[in-house]
């Protein structure tokens, strides 16, 4: 039988219920049920390579509330082979003192006509 390797989550039987007519609160008589058949729900297992405590991977089924809650940890694929690159001396910041900004010249106000004057 599958199941869960970690939590045990295996298929568990339930009722499939077959109904028909219109809900009551969108003008309908209400709905019946018409028919009761058993039917198995099954846990979303996955096939995963994990890594062990002892440091080896391997393949295991989990289900995918135990690789979203990180029960498990899923091996990690070999970055391919890079070069090192000599890594460049950061130059240093040379901190010269800034000049003041000279003081903004005040704003001409604008002439406005005086209300309910003539033009």
């Amino acid at each position: 039988m599958a199941q869960c390797e970690y939590c045990d989550k295996k298929p568990r039987m339930g009722n499939q219920v077959e109904t028909r007519g219109k809900a009551k609160y969108l003008g309908g008589v209400g709905t019946k049920i018409t028919g009761i058949t058993r039917r198995e729900f099954k846990p979303n297992l996955q096939r995963v390579k994990i890594t062990t405590p002892n440091g080896t991977n391997r393949y295991a089924r989990v289900c995918t509330r135990c690789l979203k809650a990180g029960v498990v940890r899923k091996a990690v694929k070999q970055a391919p082979f890079k070069l090192r690159v000599a890594a460049k001396p950061a130059a240093p910041k040379a901190t010269a003192p800034k000049a003041a900004a000279p003081p903004a010249a005040p704003k001409a106000a604008a002439a406005k006509p005086a209300k309910g004057g003539k033009k």
